[in-house]
């Protein structure tokens, strides 16, 4: 195959259409700084005149100024040149060099594909290329191949003189508040107190609760903020206190500055098919750099990595089946500390509803929810959290004094703590009020709109300080209510008497919780013909409880066989309507705890196979009233008519008043008496007019 000129390759229908030149700087600071590249770049529209293209028909894109060409970035003007040329409408494309193009093989190919079907030249410094041709696409592919090379060269470089100060740990990073750089770039702690104050408490108050939401709930709760540094705006860099969320508390904790070591590494950055980029983070395992000890810091090494241990237990995206959940509010004494004898996994709690109270139920369900299965086991556990915790009491009762005064020395210096954080608080919004103050002494009275904008800085400042002032005192005195000398000697005698301590309704369950698992390690439960709890304690030591199986719900809610057999001797004399009454003034109630009626009564007397008030009356001889009309040769009404009078007795059996009588005896009624009883009531009927 010949070789063409560069000339002779552009023909009369190149010419017919329009000429494209690429303009692009890969950066903003390239294209304020690099100027030269920049004219050299639009000099190529005198290269398209002189090969036969009008200045009019020479079309500049430019769109991309500032944008890099390495790929994973849209970019508009580049995608623009893209159409133009699928469609036809360019003759001839124009970049200085190929690297202006693109950087990656992939849009390159994609370009030289679409102009060798177009049949579109390309020109750059070194002369003209048509794509069509194989000796020019070999050629224009390896200046793609050389120019993403080059790229790589370039991130080399600059990639391996950061790693080399990395290693060293003198790479300069962005710190978190609380540390900064100082005059020969040596990181310290920051010098304001109250920044350095308010870290310590978010560690040491994390350290008491073990969970970062307790620890956000804790410092809501003493109105405590958190010093942040910002990351944009006008304030770039400034600190800021703002009160603490979960996410921020996550931040710090996960942060292994404030540890004092220097770290590289920890996130990967890849691109996404969008065109942006996604960061992942990598385990500690992966990190490039760390450098423990690199800095002062405000924790340990130790425990920094303690502080990731308590996350990962206490996070539902780590750890498996066997982690140990943090305490929470319900009354399961054995909360996350339950191992299940059969399959090993950790058990899981249940709560339902007995008389009012909150009962657990540790039940080992995984493997059935994966399989689709009944629970492995389902243990009721108010038997159980009672036997753990008259363990407890025998276990730790010789230690209670020494627990009890540690407990109120860390009261006192958590309040003596936050009272100080709370003091430079309203130290730091005096002098920002006083600052404010001073400016607005030293504005020119004539500037009124500069007067008026210091007035209202001064203003909000003052207020401000009179709110963190409030907020100071109240909490003062709130803290002070607690840490009273009455107060310390209840701590004391609560310290001689830990049955109480554990036994007060006050104690909350995760205190519990917590004091439980400073002792008990976990405990391994087994159902079988009777339930076995072995005990791990921390230390190594063991215990194994054998214990009856619990009682099952019908046998909760059965009735007290006392009350059952106050119910069979009620009912010799009183229907089952006159018997519930007896038992609510009696202050008895049903096995579910609710009061007696008719029907209670009834439901018992079946279920316990006791006579009913009719069979109770026929077994002691009573008649029904047919017999009595019968045995007395008279009438059933003549029957009623007697015993209404009082001349024949009888006993009810039931709410309807339907009763039974006694057998006539000697002096039974006669028809002479029904005689009397009709003209007694004659002559007592009133006359009528």
């Amino acid at each position: 195959m010949n070789m063409q000129s560069g000339a002779s390759k552009v023909t009369a229908d190149h010419v017919g259409r329009d000429a494209y030149l690429y303009v692009r700087q890969s950066s903003l600071h390239q294209v304020l700084e690099h100027t030269e590249s920049t004219k050299r770049q639009y000099g190529l529209r005198q290269r398209a005149v002189a090969l036969g293209w009008s200045e009019d028909r020479v079309v500049v894109i430019d769109a991309d100024q500032g944008q890099s060409a390495a790929g994973g970035v849209e970019r508009a003007g580049f995608q623009r040149l893209v159409g133009e040329v699928g469609m036809g409408q360019a003759g001839i494309v124009m970049g200085l060099e190929v690297s202006r193009l693109a950087r990656n093989s992939t849009e390159w190919h994609r370009l030289l594909e679409i102009c060798a079907l177009t049949d579109t030249l390309i020109l750059d410094e070194d002369g003209i290329y048509d794509p069509a041709h194989f000796n020019d696409r070999l050629l224009l592919g390896l200046k793609g191949t050389m120019s993403e090379a080059e790229l790589h060269v370039l991130r080399s470089r600059l990639r391996g003189g950061v790693m080399n100060k990395a290693r060293r740990g003198e790479l300069k990073m962005p710190l978190p508040a609380g540390l900064v750089y100082d005059g020969v770039d040596r990181v310290v702690r920051d010098p304001d107190g109250e920044v350095q104050e308010s870290i310590r408490v978010f560690f040491e108050m994390f350290r008491r609760t073990g969970t970062a939401s307790a620890t956000v709930r804790q410092f809501r709760a003493e109105e405590l903020l958190v010093p942040t540094r910002l990351r944009g705006g006008p304030r770039k860099g400034e600190v800021v206190f703002r009160a603490l969320e979960h996410t921020r508390a996550l931040r710090i904790l996960h942060n292994p500055r404030y540890a004092g070591a220097f770290v590289f590494g920890r996130t990967r950055t890849r691109p996404t098919p969008g065109g942006g980029t996604c960061r992942r983070q990598l385990v500690q395992e992966d990190w490039e750099v760390v450098i423990p000890q690199a800095h002062e810091g405000y924790i340990s090494w130790e425990e920094y990595e303690d502080n990731l241990r308590l996350l990962r237990e206490s996070s539902q995206a780590f750890g498996n089946d066997r982690r140990r959940s943090p305490p929470r509010e319900g009354p399961a004494l054995l909360q996350g500390l339950v191992v299940c004898g059969r399959c090993g996994l950790r058990m899981t709690v249940r709560y339902n509803v007995h008389r009012g109270v909150q009962v657990p139920t540790y039940v080992c369900q995984r493997m059935g929810i994966e399989r689709g299965e009944s629970p492995c086991q389902r243990v009721p556990g108010g038997e159980i959290d009672e036997a753990i915790g008259s363990l407890i009491l025998e276990a730790v009762t010789p230690l209670t004094l020494e627990v009890a005064l540690a407990v109120g020395d860390e009261l006192r210096i958590r309040a003596e703590e936050v009272d100080g954080l709370r003091r430079q608080h309203v130290e730091r919004a005096r002098y920002e009020a006083e600052l404010a103050e001073r400016r607005y002494r030293r504005v020119d009275p004539d500037h009124r709109l500069v007067a008026d904008t210091l007035e209202a800085d001064w203003n909000h400042k003052l207020r401000t300080l009179v709110a963190a002032r409030e907020t100071y005192e109240r909490q003062r005195k709130e803290d002070q209510g607690l840490l009273n000398e009455g107060r310390r000697a209840e701590i004391l005698a609560l310290a001689t008497d830990f049955p109480r301590l554990w036994t007060d309704p006050s104690t909350p369950c995760r205190e519990k919780k917590r004091m439980t698992r400073l002792v008990i390690e976990d405990v391994t439960l087994l159902r079988g013909a009777e339930l076995t709890a072995h005990v791990r304690f921390r230390g190594g030591a063991s215990r194994t409880l054998r214990l009856p199986l619990p009682r099952d719900v019908a046998e909760l809610r059965r009735t007290d066989p006392a009350v059952v057999m106050r119910i069979d001797e009620l009912l010799d004399d009183h229907t089952e309507e006159e018997t519930a009454s007896v038992l609510n003034a009696e202050g008895l109630q049903t096995g579910t705890e609710i009061p007696f009626n008719r029907q209670r009564v009834k439901w018992i007397r079946k279920a316990y196979n006791l006579r009913t008030r009719h069979q109770r009356l026929r077994a002691d001889g009573l008649l029904t009233l047919e017999e009595t009309a019968a045995e007395l040769q008279v009438c059933t009404k003549t029957v009623k008519i007697w015993h209404a009078a009082g001349l024949l007795p009888a006993h009810a059996f039931n709410a309807k008043n339907q009763c039974l009588y006694e057998p006539p005896g000697p002096d039974r009624p006669t028809k002479h008496t029904w005689k009397g009883l009709s003209t007694d009531r004659k002559t007592s009927t009133p006359s009528t007019a």
